[in-house]
């Protein structure tokens, strides 16, 4: 394993390209730029960006062999992510390395593909306050982070999120509407790990936010390789010990 910790950030980059969408002024250079501005101040990370309308959506099999972690910002333009792409990155997580999946990322192909599942949820736009609870406080993606803070406003996801239940739970949002939501998610596939974290509306500056950029930082740091094997078929011809009939 590489000792830098080598992160790519995929954003769709749809909203922040429309003159008069909000998201333009929240984020006018991208939410990859802005979430890779933030990881880029970590220490021993480096960061490269990818986007939609790329070439093969930035996502080369060169790109992804060099990426020990892939963070995913997707929601409007699931449907033109490529077949063959979500192929690729879900061989490489399957092989070790980690994906961190941001808010509207919960409908993505790569998501549903590793969650076996709809990963359909509640959800309301109404620039709700929002409090996330930290619920495993020894986590490593909790590390730094109090028992529970604010994003003053946001879109509402609540519950039921139709996901599989996640390995572990780290945080959990309440809305100022009433709802609740499992916002901070861990599960594990093949070698890889992955963590659905779901702050990010694209109007609101949720990403600019210390508690939310540390979340992110941490999560990668939590979801670099420990192995990078590929998942194999071996035919065990030779017993180990004799086959006594």
């Amino acid at each position: 394993m590489s000792e830098t910790l080598r992160v790519t950030v995929w954003n769709e980059f749809r909203h922040e390209k429309k003159p008069t969408h909000k998201a333009r002024e929240v984020y006018p250079d991208g939410m990859h730029a802005a979430i890779a501005k933030a990881l880029s101040a970590q220490p021993g990370f480096t960061v490269r960006t990818a986007t939609l309308d790329e070439p093969e959506h930035g996502l080369t099999q060169a790109v992804l062999d060099s990426t020990d972690v892939l963070t995913w910002w997707g929601h409007c333009a699931h449907k033109e992510v490529g077949d063959e792409v979500v192929e690729r990155v879900y061989r490489r997580v399957l092989a070790g390395m980690g994906l961190i999946c941001l808010h509207s990322a919960h409908f993505s192909k790569i998501f549903i593909k590793l969650m076996g599942s709809s990963c359909v949820l509640r959800w309301r736009e109404a620039n709700e306050r929002t409090r996330v609870w930290t619920i495993e406080p020894g986590h490593p993606i909790a590390e730094g982070i109090p028992e529970q803070f604010v994003i003053p406003h946001d879109e509402m996801y609540g519950e039921r999120f139709d996901i599989p239940a996640p390995d572990t739970l780290v945080f959990v949002s309440w809305f100022q509407g009433g709802d609740v939501f499992r916002s901070g998610c861990c599960f594990q596939r093949g070698n890889g790990r992955i963590f659905y974290f779901c702050p990010g509306h694209e109007t609101f500056p949720v990403y600019h936010q210390p508690e939310v950029q540390r979340i992110i930082a941490n999560a990668c740091r939590w979801a670099r390789p420990l192995v990078s094997k590929p998942a194999v078929v071996v035919n065990a011809k030779q017993p180990l010990e004799p086959i006594v009939p």
